[in-house]
């Protein structure tokens, strides 16, 4: 039987409710290069749960834009986020 790897939780910001979400930390880190790519590294996403996690909104214009290529991810971004409504 082989021992399965623990998921790493980061924390995700939920409108309308006080306590946080989690999600797994390879979603975070995929989301993150994304918001890294468009708006600069800010090494404390990655290190120190830098203000609460990424919102929900925030997190489905990341993994939107990833699969397009690099050069349009600050394109399908801001498309993405021009359509979140109270995320």
């Amino acid at each position: 039987m082989t021992e399965e790897t623990p998921v790493v939780l980061r924390p995700v910001q939920k409108s309308q409710r006080r306590d946080a979400g989690q999600i797994a930390d390879s979603v975070h880190l995929a989301a993150y290069e994304v918001y890294s790519h468009v708006f600069g590294t800010q090494q404390a996403m990655v290190e120190g749960h830098c203000r609460g996690g990424f919102g929900v909104g925030e997190l489905i214009a990341f993994l939107y834009a990833r699969p397009f290529p690099k050069s349009e991810w600050n394109k399908r971004v801001h498309e993405a986020f021009s359509g979140n409504r109270n995320l």
